[in-house]
């Protein structure tokens, strides 16, 4: 039998339209989409499924409509009977895969990261920050790119996507210097990302603090399914695990390539990305080509996976 992991997409899949068909033709996902919007108390459902681009990428609503559109599509795989043996996400995806785990409720998942993304917009003001995405070296020629950069100012690596993709993060001017610096140094790429904060680097500290009481305030259960988490790449089971994990994948980078390798080794031969877009299939890719992983970005998608 196949070992199966669930991937939960993470800020930067979204787009206009996501999960409308997947809600015209499925009941479970449509339930989902109705259960956002009666907790939210606005029709997040409507944004998701018509737009506008401009109010789908404000932070606070990006995550929560990611994050309803993945677990409308999970509602969709388990009712044709689709489970997985473990699950993942990237960074806000995380939340989608604590929902799929047991270990927190929909609603609350929606409400806390509402609050996660007006607390990491609220981190930084506009224009002080900056991330981008250096293609062609390694992990860790990126880190000493950050520290030659940094002058007095904070950069690092914010997403260790693949063996040759590291997202960096931090001061616009240092994460400018960076990026000239990652060119000089042979990058096949290195170019600004359209975000509207320098997320998973030190300066977001200030939104791990203020998200830290609420976390506190809701309830955690221990999951159903192992986790693989953003900010260690290890393997928990504890709902209190979970809720710390939480906070500190705020100000720390995304392990992502660590992440897939450790669940490869623990036998998983079928990745599922569960929500919008296939930035996580594209990612595996870069990772080994030699790993099946499938996304669910459309309904035929959607099928496909559970044939």
């Amino acid at each position: 039998m196949p070992v199966t992991a669930f991937l939960f997409p993470g800020q930067g899949s979204q787009a206009p339209g996501m999960g409308r068909d997947l809600a015209s033709r499925h009941p479970e996902a449509r339930s989902v989409f109705e259960r956002a919007d009666e907790a939210l108390g606005f029709p997040l459902s409507q944004l998701c499924f018509e737009g506008p681009a401009e109010a789908l990428r404000q932070t606070e609503n990006t995550q929560a409509a990611i994050l309803s559109t993945s677990v409308a599509t999970l509602a969709v795989l388990r009712a044709r009977g689709v489970e997985p043996d473990f699950v993942a996400g990237h960074s806000l995806g995380e939340y989608s895969a604590l929902v799929c785990a047991g270990a927190i409720e929909f609603e609350d998942a929606l409400r806390l990261v509402r609050k996660r993304g007006r607390f990491m917009q609220m981190a930084v003001p506009d224009g002080v920050g900056a991330m981008a995405a250096l293609l062609g070296i390694d992990a860790e020629a990126a880190e000493s790119i950050c520290r030659e950069a940094a002058d007095g100012q904070v950069v690092s690596p914010a997403n260790l996507n693949t063996p040759s993709q590291t997202v960096i993060a931090g001061h616009a001017e240092a994460v400018g210097r960076a990026v000239s610096l990652a060119k000089a140094a042979g990058a096949k790429r290195a170019v600004l990302l359209q975000v509207s904060a320098p997320f998973h680097c030190s300066l977001m500290a200030p939104a791990g603090s203020r998200l830290a009481p609420y976390l506190a305030e809701t309830r955690f259960r221990d999951l159903e399914i192992p986790l693989i988490n953003n900010w260690q790449a290890g393997e928990i089971r504890s709902g209190n695990e979970a809720r710390r994990g939480l906070r500190r994948q705020i100000s720390n980078p995304v392990l992502w390539e660590r992440i897939v390798r450790h669940l490869v080794s623990r036998k998983v031969d079928r990745f599922v990305e569960v929500g919008p877009g296939r930035v996580l299939t594209g990612l595996m890719r870069g990772i080994d080509r030699k790993i099946r992983s499938r996304s669910t970005h459309t309904p035929a998608a959607v099928e496909a996976v559970m044939a």
